[in-house]
Protein backbone atom coordinates (compact mmCIF):
# COMPACT_ATOMS: atom_id res chain seq x y z
CA UNK A 1 0.00 0.00 0.00
CA UNK A 2 1.49 3.36 -1.00
CA UNK A 3 -1.19 5.92 -0.21
CA UNK A 4 -4.65 6.08 1.27
CA UNK A 5 -7.09 4.60 -1.29
CA UNK A 6 -8.29 7.85 -2.82
CA UNK A 7 -10.46 6.93 -5.78
CA UNK A 8 -14.06 7.53 -4.79
CA UNK A 9 -15.28 4.35 -6.48
CA UNK A 10 -12.75 2.18 -4.64
CA UNK A 11 -13.43 3.71 -1.24
CA UNK A 12 -17.21 3.70 -1.73
CA UNK A 13 -17.14 0.03 -2.73
CA UNK A 14 -15.24 -0.91 0.41
CA UNK A 15 -17.56 1.06 2.66
CA UNK A 16 -20.70 -0.16 0.90
CA UNK A 17 -19.57 -3.78 1.35
CA UNK A 18 -19.81 -3.45 5.12
CA UNK A 19 -23.61 -3.25 5.56
CA UNK A 20 -24.14 -5.61 2.62
CA UNK A 21 -21.83 -8.17 4.20
CA UNK A 22 -23.61 -7.83 7.52
CA UNK A 23 -27.03 -8.14 5.89
CA UNK A 24 -25.88 -11.32 4.16
CA UNK A 25 -24.96 -12.88 7.50
CA UNK A 26 -28.19 -11.94 9.24
CA UNK A 27 -30.37 -13.89 6.79
CA UNK A 28 -28.78 -17.18 7.89
CA UNK A 29 -31.99 -18.54 9.39
CA UNK A 30 -32.75 -15.26 11.14
CA UNK A 31 -36.05 -13.74 10.12
CA UNK A 32 -35.80 -10.57 12.18
CA UNK A 33 -35.00 -7.06 10.98
CA UNK A 34 -31.83 -5.67 12.56
CA UNK A 35 -32.66 -3.17 15.28
CA UNK A 36 -30.68 -1.71 18.16
CA UNK A 37 -31.01 -5.05 19.99
CA UNK A 38 -28.21 -6.76 18.12
CA UNK A 39 -27.88 -9.58 20.68
CA UNK A 40 -31.38 -10.78 19.78
CA UNK A 41 -30.57 -10.92 16.09
CA UNK A 42 -27.06 -12.25 15.60
CA UNK A 43 -24.90 -14.88 17.23
CA UNK A 44 -21.60 -14.11 19.01
CA UNK A 45 -19.73 -15.70 16.10
CA UNK A 46 -21.39 -13.36 13.61
CA UNK A 47 -20.75 -10.39 15.90
CA UNK A 48 -17.06 -11.30 15.99
CA UNK A 49 -16.78 -11.61 12.21
CA UNK A 50 -18.71 -8.36 11.72
CA UNK A 51 -16.40 -6.50 14.10
CA UNK A 52 -13.30 -7.88 12.42
CA UNK A 53 -14.52 -6.92 8.93
CA UNK A 54 -15.76 -3.49 10.00
CA UNK A 55 -12.62 -2.33 11.76
CA UNK A 56 -10.25 -3.96 9.29
CA UNK A 57 -11.79 -1.88 6.49
CA UNK A 58 -11.92 1.27 8.60
CA UNK A 59 -8.25 0.87 9.46
CA UNK A 60 -7.23 0.26 5.85
CA UNK A 61 -9.10 3.31 4.60
CA UNK A 62 -7.79 5.58 7.35
CA UNK A 63 -9.23 9.04 6.68
CA UNK A 64 -12.73 9.75 7.86
CA UNK A 65 -13.65 6.08 8.20
CA UNK A 66 -11.02 5.52 10.84
CA UNK A 67 -11.71 8.88 12.50
CA UNK A 68 -15.36 7.96 12.93
CA UNK A 69 -14.35 4.61 14.38
CA UNK A 70 -12.09 6.35 16.86
CA UNK A 71 -14.86 8.76 17.84
CA UNK A 72 -17.24 5.84 18.38
CA UNK A 73 -14.68 3.75 20.24
CA UNK A 74 -14.95 5.75 23.46
CA UNK A 75 -18.62 4.77 23.67
CA UNK A 76 -18.02 1.02 23.77
CA UNK A 77 -18.42 1.16 27.55
CA UNK A 78 -22.14 1.76 27.00
CA UNK A 79 -22.65 -1.55 25.18
CA UNK A 80 -24.45 -4.36 27.00
CA UNK A 81 -21.92 -6.75 28.51
CA UNK A 82 -22.72 -9.59 26.10
CA UNK A 83 -22.09 -7.32 23.10
CA UNK A 84 -19.04 -5.38 24.21
CA UNK A 85 -16.52 -8.21 24.08
CA UNK A 86 -16.39 -8.83 20.31
CA UNK A 87 -15.82 -5.13 19.60
CA UNK A 88 -13.46 -4.07 22.39
CA UNK A 89 -10.29 -5.59 20.97
CA UNK A 90 -10.94 -4.24 17.48
CA UNK A 91 -11.73 -0.79 18.86
CA UNK A 92 -8.51 -0.69 20.88
CA UNK A 93 -6.52 -1.62 17.80
CA UNK A 94 -8.25 1.19 15.93
CA UNK A 95 -7.25 3.69 18.61
CA UNK A 96 -3.58 2.79 18.51
CA UNK A 97 -2.64 1.48 15.08
CA UNK A 98 -3.22 1.53 11.31
CA UNK A 99 -1.36 0.17 8.26
CA UNK A 100 1.83 2.24 7.85
CA UNK A 101 2.84 4.51 5.00
CA UNK A 102 6.02 3.31 3.24
CA UNK A 103 9.30 5.13 3.95
CA UNK A 104 9.60 6.47 0.40
CA UNK A 105 6.22 8.18 0.68
CA UNK A 106 7.16 9.61 4.08
CA UNK A 107 10.40 11.04 2.68
CA UNK A 108 8.52 12.62 -0.21
CA UNK A 109 6.15 14.42 2.18
CA UNK A 110 9.05 15.58 4.38
CA UNK A 111 10.94 16.96 1.39
CA UNK A 112 7.87 18.81 0.12
CA UNK A 113 7.05 20.28 3.54
CA UNK A 114 10.45 20.87 5.17
CA UNK A 115 12.62 21.29 2.08
CA UNK A 116 14.97 18.97 0.15
CA UNK A 117 17.52 19.16 2.98
CA UNK A 118 15.03 17.97 5.59
CA UNK A 119 17.45 15.33 6.91
CA UNK A 120 19.73 18.11 8.20
CA UNK A 121 17.02 18.99 10.73
CA UNK A 122 17.42 15.63 12.44
CA UNK A 123 20.42 13.89 13.99
CA UNK A 124 18.46 10.64 13.67
CA UNK A 125 15.21 9.67 11.94
CA UNK A 126 13.46 6.30 12.26
CA UNK A 127 11.72 5.28 9.03
CA UNK A 128 9.50 2.80 10.88
CA UNK A 129 6.43 4.60 12.24
CA UNK A 130 6.00 4.58 16.01
CA UNK A 131 2.24 5.14 15.73
CA UNK A 132 -0.40 5.62 13.06
CA UNK A 133 -3.76 7.32 13.22
CA UNK A 134 -6.59 8.52 11.01
CA UNK A 135 -4.84 11.11 8.82
CA UNK A 136 -1.16 10.80 9.69
CA UNK A 137 1.54 8.69 11.27
CA UNK A 138 4.27 9.47 13.80
CA UNK A 139 8.00 8.77 13.51
CA UNK A 140 10.53 8.92 16.30
CA UNK A 141 13.58 11.10 15.64
CA UNK A 142 16.29 13.15 17.36
CA UNK A 143 16.41 16.88 16.64
CA UNK A 144 19.50 18.37 15.03
CA UNK A 145 20.94 19.36 18.43
CA UNK A 146 21.54 15.63 18.97
CA UNK A 147 19.90 15.73 22.39
CA UNK A 148 16.16 16.27 22.02
CA UNK A 149 13.97 13.24 21.11
CA UNK A 150 11.09 14.38 18.92
CA UNK A 151 7.88 13.03 17.41
CA UNK A 152 7.46 13.78 13.70
CA UNK A 153 3.83 13.57 12.54
CA UNK A 154 3.51 13.17 8.78
CA UNK A 155 0.15 13.55 7.05
CA UNK A 156 -0.85 10.83 4.62
CA UNK A 157 -0.84 11.93 0.97
CA UNK A 158 -4.44 12.44 -0.09
CA UNK A 159 -5.70 12.56 3.49
CA UNK A 160 -7.88 15.60 2.83
CA UNK A 161 -9.69 14.13 -0.16
CA UNK A 162 -10.07 10.80 1.61
CA UNK A 163 -11.40 12.37 4.78
CA UNK A 164 -14.08 14.36 2.96
CA UNK A 165 -15.06 11.42 0.73
CA UNK A 166 -15.33 9.03 3.68
CA UNK A 167 -17.49 11.30 5.79
CA UNK A 168 -19.86 11.88 2.88
CA UNK A 169 -20.21 8.15 2.26
CA UNK A 170 -20.46 7.22 5.93
CA UNK A 171 -23.35 9.63 6.44
CA UNK A 172 -25.34 7.42 4.04
CA UNK A 173 -24.43 4.31 6.00
CA UNK A 174 -24.94 5.70 9.49
CA UNK A 175 -27.68 3.23 10.32
CA UNK A 176 -25.32 0.27 10.37
CA UNK A 177 -23.40 1.75 13.29
CA UNK A 178 -26.40 1.02 15.51
CA UNK A 179 -24.94 -2.49 15.53
CA UNK A 180 -21.96 -1.08 17.43
CA UNK A 181 -23.80 1.36 19.67
CA UNK A 182 -27.60 1.31 19.61
CA UNK A 183 -27.98 4.47 21.71
CA UNK A 184 -25.78 6.72 19.57
CA UNK A 185 -27.10 8.70 16.60
CA UNK A 186 -24.06 8.84 14.32
CA UNK A 187 -25.35 11.43 11.85
CA UNK A 188 -24.83 14.53 14.07
CA UNK A 189 -21.36 13.23 14.91
CA UNK A 190 -20.54 12.95 11.21
CA UNK A 191 -21.84 16.47 10.55
CA UNK A 192 -19.62 17.83 13.32
CA UNK A 193 -16.58 15.83 12.12
CA UNK A 194 -17.03 17.17 8.59
CA UNK A 195 -17.18 20.73 9.92
CA UNK A 196 -13.71 20.27 11.45
CA UNK A 197 -11.98 18.61 8.52
CA UNK A 198 -10.12 21.74 7.44
CA UNK A 199 -8.74 22.42 10.90
CA UNK A 200 -7.50 18.87 11.42
CA UNK A 201 -5.70 18.85 8.08
CA UNK A 202 -3.74 22.02 8.92
CA UNK A 203 -0.81 20.98 11.12
CA UNK A 204 0.29 24.59 11.56
CA UNK A 205 -3.08 25.32 13.16
CA UNK A 206 -2.65 22.23 15.33
CA UNK A 207 0.81 23.48 16.32
CA UNK A 208 -0.69 26.74 17.57
CA UNK A 209 -3.20 24.86 19.71
CA UNK A 210 -0.61 22.44 21.08
CA UNK A 211 1.81 25.23 21.94
CA UNK A 212 -0.96 27.12 23.74
CA UNK A 213 -1.65 24.00 25.81
CA UNK A 214 2.06 23.43 26.42
CA UNK A 215 2.51 26.98 27.72
CA UNK A 216 -0.65 26.81 29.85
CA UNK A 217 0.56 23.63 31.58
CA UNK A 218 4.30 24.38 31.64
CA UNK A 219 5.72 23.24 34.98
CA UNK A 220 2.42 21.63 36.03
CA UNK A 221 2.68 18.76 38.51
CA UNK A 222 -0.15 16.74 36.99
CA UNK A 223 -0.45 17.38 33.24
CA UNK A 224 2.23 17.58 30.55
CA UNK A 225 1.84 18.71 26.95
CA UNK A 226 4.94 18.32 24.73
CA UNK A 227 6.07 21.66 23.24
CA UNK A 228 6.15 22.22 19.48
CA UNK A 229 9.61 22.15 17.85
CA UNK A 230 8.70 22.87 14.21
CA UNK A 231 5.62 22.88 11.99
CA UNK A 232 4.56 22.93 8.35
CA UNK A 233 1.09 22.49 6.84
CA UNK A 234 1.47 18.69 6.58
CA UNK A 235 4.30 17.94 9.07
CA UNK A 236 4.42 18.60 12.82
CA UNK A 237 7.49 18.12 15.04
CA UNK A 238 7.02 18.08 18.82
CA UNK A 239 8.98 16.86 21.80
CA UNK A 240 8.70 13.10 22.32
CA UNK A 241 7.01 11.67 25.40
CA UNK A 242 7.35 8.18 26.84
CA UNK A 243 4.65 6.69 28.97
CA UNK A 244 2.03 3.99 29.41
CA UNK A 245 -0.82 4.33 26.89
CA UNK A 246 -4.17 4.95 28.53
CA UNK A 247 -5.52 1.94 26.63
CA UNK A 248 -3.11 -0.26 28.57
CA UNK A 249 -4.29 1.24 31.86
CA UNK A 250 -7.86 0.47 30.76
CA UNK A 251 -6.98 -3.13 29.91
CA UNK A 252 -4.40 -4.02 32.58
CA UNK A 253 -4.13 -1.21 35.14
CA UNK A 254 -4.63 -1.60 38.86
CA UNK A 255 -7.58 0.17 40.45
CA UNK A 256 -5.19 2.75 41.88
CA UNK A 257 -3.80 3.45 38.40
CA UNK A 258 -7.30 3.66 36.95
CA UNK A 259 -8.47 6.07 39.64
CA UNK A 260 -5.42 8.30 39.19
CA UNK A 261 -5.85 8.38 35.40
CA UNK A 262 -9.55 9.22 35.73
CA UNK A 263 -8.86 12.07 38.11
CA UNK A 264 -6.28 13.56 35.73
CA UNK A 265 -8.58 13.19 32.73
CA UNK A 266 -11.29 15.11 34.60
CA UNK A 267 -8.83 17.83 35.63
CA UNK A 268 -7.71 18.25 32.01
CA UNK A 269 -11.28 18.44 30.72
CA UNK A 270 -12.41 21.11 33.16
CA UNK A 271 -9.21 23.12 33.60
CA UNK A 272 -8.10 23.51 29.98
CA UNK A 273 -10.75 26.08 28.92
CA UNK A 274 -9.89 28.19 31.96
CA UNK A 275 -6.10 27.88 31.59
CA UNK A 276 -5.63 27.68 27.81
CA UNK A 277 -8.93 28.97 26.41
CA UNK A 278 -9.15 25.62 24.59
CA UNK A 279 -10.73 22.21 25.09
CA UNK A 280 -8.99 19.05 23.86
CA UNK A 281 -11.73 17.69 21.63
CA UNK A 282 -10.49 14.19 20.78
CA UNK A 283 -10.65 12.25 24.04
CA UNK A 284 -10.00 8.72 22.84
CA UNK A 285 -7.42 6.75 24.88
CA UNK A 286 -4.81 6.75 22.12
CA UNK A 287 -4.18 10.44 22.78
CA UNK A 288 -3.09 10.03 26.40
CA UNK A 289 -0.11 8.56 28.25
CA UNK A 290 0.66 8.14 31.92
CA UNK A 291 4.25 9.36 32.29
CA UNK A 292 6.77 7.63 34.58
CA UNK A 293 6.39 10.46 37.12
CA UNK A 294 2.59 9.98 37.20
CA UNK A 295 1.61 12.99 35.10
CA UNK A 296 -0.94 12.75 32.30
CA UNK A 297 0.76 13.24 28.93
CA UNK A 298 -1.55 14.68 26.26
CA UNK A 299 -0.98 14.52 22.50
CA UNK A 300 -2.86 15.22 19.24
CA UNK A 301 -4.42 18.68 19.21
CA UNK A 302 -5.89 18.55 15.71
CA UNK A 303 -9.37 18.81 17.20
CA UNK A 304 -9.91 21.53 19.78
CA UNK A 305 -12.81 23.69 20.88
CA UNK A 306 -11.89 27.34 21.18
CA UNK A 307 -13.34 28.71 24.42
CA UNK A 308 -11.52 31.99 25.05
CA UNK A 309 -13.91 32.85 27.87
CA UNK A 310 -13.61 29.39 29.42
CA UNK A 311 -16.45 26.93 29.87
CA UNK A 312 -19.82 28.68 29.42
CA UNK A 313 -20.95 29.87 32.85
CA UNK A 314 -24.56 28.67 32.38
CA UNK A 315 -23.39 25.04 32.38
CA UNK A 316 -22.01 25.25 35.90
CA UNK A 317 -24.87 27.41 37.16
CA UNK A 318 -27.59 25.09 35.80
CA UNK A 319 -25.85 22.01 37.19
CA UNK A 320 -25.67 23.68 40.61
CA UNK A 321 -29.37 24.63 40.45
CA UNK A 322 -30.29 21.08 39.40
CA UNK A 323 -28.40 19.58 42.32
CA UNK A 324 -30.21 22.07 44.58
CA UNK A 325 -33.53 20.69 43.21
CA UNK A 326 -34.62 24.07 41.84
CA UNK A 327 -36.68 22.81 38.91
CA UNK A 328 -38.19 26.15 37.88
CA UNK A 329 -34.81 27.92 37.78
CA UNK A 330 -33.31 25.07 35.75
CA UNK A 331 -36.09 25.21 33.17
CA UNK A 332 -35.80 28.99 32.93
CA UNK A 333 -32.06 28.74 32.39
CA UNK A 334 -32.47 26.05 29.74
CA UNK A 335 -34.93 28.30 27.88
CA UNK A 336 -32.50 31.22 28.08
CA UNK A 337 -29.71 29.12 26.54
CA UNK A 338 -31.89 27.65 23.80
CA UNK A 339 -32.12 24.09 25.12
CA UNK A 340 -35.91 24.49 25.35
CA UNK A 341 -37.99 26.45 22.86
CA UNK A 342 -39.59 29.60 24.32
CA UNK A 343 -43.15 28.49 23.55
CA UNK A 344 -42.76 24.80 24.47
CA UNK A 345 -45.08 23.89 27.36
CA UNK A 346 -42.88 21.46 29.28
CA UNK A 347 -43.04 20.39 32.92
CA UNK A 348 -40.16 21.72 35.00
CA UNK A 349 -40.17 18.74 37.36
CA UNK A 350 -40.03 16.29 34.48
CA UNK A 351 -37.04 18.14 33.04
CA UNK A 352 -35.21 18.00 36.35
CA UNK A 353 -35.99 14.28 36.75
CA UNK A 354 -34.57 13.81 33.26
CA UNK A 355 -31.32 15.56 34.18
CA UNK A 356 -30.58 14.34 37.70
CA UNK A 357 -29.45 10.77 36.87
CA UNK A 358 -26.78 12.22 34.57
CA UNK A 359 -25.49 14.35 37.44
CA UNK A 360 -24.97 11.43 39.83
CA UNK A 361 -21.14 11.78 39.58
CA UNK A 362 -21.44 15.20 41.25
CA UNK A 363 -23.80 14.34 44.10
CA UNK A 364 -21.29 12.67 46.43
CA UNK A 365 -17.73 13.64 47.29
CA UNK A 366 -16.47 10.64 45.26
CA UNK A 367 -18.01 8.68 42.42
CA UNK A 368 -16.92 5.59 40.52
CA UNK A 369 -17.75 5.59 36.84
CA UNK A 370 -18.45 2.14 35.44
CA UNK A 371 -19.87 0.45 32.40
CA UNK A 372 -23.08 -0.58 34.18
CA UNK A 373 -23.92 3.04 35.02
CA UNK A 374 -23.32 4.15 31.44
CA UNK A 375 -25.36 1.27 30.02
CA UNK A 376 -28.23 2.19 32.33
CA UNK A 377 -28.11 5.80 31.14
CA UNK A 378 -27.84 4.76 27.48
CA UNK A 379 -30.92 2.56 27.88
CA UNK A 380 -32.86 5.26 29.76
CA UNK A 381 -32.11 7.89 27.13
CA UNK A 382 -32.12 5.68 24.04
CA UNK A 383 -35.20 3.51 24.41
CA UNK A 384 -38.22 4.94 22.52
CA UNK A 385 -40.52 3.64 25.27
CA UNK A 386 -38.62 5.47 28.01
CA UNK A 387 -40.17 8.68 29.45
CA UNK A 388 -36.68 10.21 29.27
CA UNK A 389 -36.53 9.48 25.55
CA UNK A 390 -39.93 11.07 25.00
CA UNK A 391 -38.95 14.18 26.96
CA UNK A 392 -35.63 14.46 25.11
CA UNK A 393 -37.58 15.10 21.91
CA UNK A 394 -38.61 18.44 23.39
CA UNK A 395 -35.01 19.44 24.09
CA UNK A 396 -32.64 21.12 21.69
CA UNK A 397 -28.83 21.19 21.62
CA UNK A 398 -27.72 24.71 20.59
CA UNK A 399 -24.87 24.69 18.04
CA UNK A 400 -22.53 26.50 20.45
CA UNK A 401 -22.81 23.58 22.86
CA UNK A 402 -22.51 20.74 20.33
CA UNK A 403 -18.75 20.20 20.53
CA UNK A 404 -18.64 20.63 24.32
CA UNK A 405 -21.43 18.05 24.59
CA UNK A 406 -19.67 15.57 22.31
CA UNK A 407 -16.33 15.92 24.12
CA UNK A 408 -17.98 15.55 27.51
CA UNK A 409 -19.72 12.35 26.39
CA UNK A 410 -16.44 11.04 25.02
CA UNK A 411 -14.61 11.82 28.26
CA UNK A 412 -17.33 10.09 30.29
CA UNK A 413 -16.96 7.07 28.04
CA UNK A 414 -13.24 6.91 28.82
CA UNK A 415 -13.88 7.30 32.57
CA UNK A 416 -16.32 4.38 32.37
CA UNK A 417 -13.76 2.29 30.52
CA UNK A 418 -11.32 3.08 33.31
CA UNK A 419 -14.01 2.45 35.96
CA UNK A 420 -12.26 5.28 37.80
CA UNK A 421 -13.22 6.51 41.25
CA UNK A 422 -12.27 10.12 42.02
CA UNK A 423 -13.50 13.34 43.70
CA UNK A 424 -15.18 14.66 40.57
CA UNK A 425 -17.37 17.13 42.46
CA UNK A 426 -14.39 19.01 43.89
CA UNK A 427 -12.70 19.06 40.47
CA UNK A 428 -15.80 20.59 38.90
CA UNK A 429 -16.16 23.02 41.79
CA UNK A 430 -12.57 24.18 41.27
CA UNK A 431 -12.75 24.72 37.53
CA UNK A 432 -16.30 25.01 36.16
CA UNK A 433 -17.58 28.62 36.21
CA UNK A 434 -20.93 29.01 37.92
CA UNK A 435 -20.86 25.68 39.75
CA UNK A 436 -19.52 26.96 43.05
CA UNK A 437 -22.05 29.23 44.84
CA UNK A 438 -21.15 32.91 44.67
CA UNK A 439 -19.53 34.12 47.90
Amino acid sequence: MTDIPRRAATRTARLAALPLGFAGRTVLGLGKRVTGLASEVISPEIQQRTAEQLFSVLGQLKGGAMKLGQALSVFEAALPADLAGPYRQALTRLQEAAPPLPAASVHKVLAAQLGPDWRELFAEFDDAPAAAASIGQVHRAVWRDGERPVAVKVQYPGAGEALIADLKQLSRLAGMFRIIQPGIDVKPLLVELRARVTEELDYELEAEAQQAFAEAYAGDDEIFVPPVVAAAPRVLVTEWIDGTPLSKIINDGTQEERDAAGRLMAILHFSAPERAGLLHADPHPGNFRILPDGRLGVIDFGAVARLPEGHPEPIGRLVRLALADDADAVLEGLRDEGFVKPDDDIDARAVLDFLLPMLAPLVEEEFQFNRAWLRTEATRLGSPKSPAYQLSRHLNLPPSYLLIHRVTLGSIGVLCQLEAKAPYRSIVESWLPGFAPAE
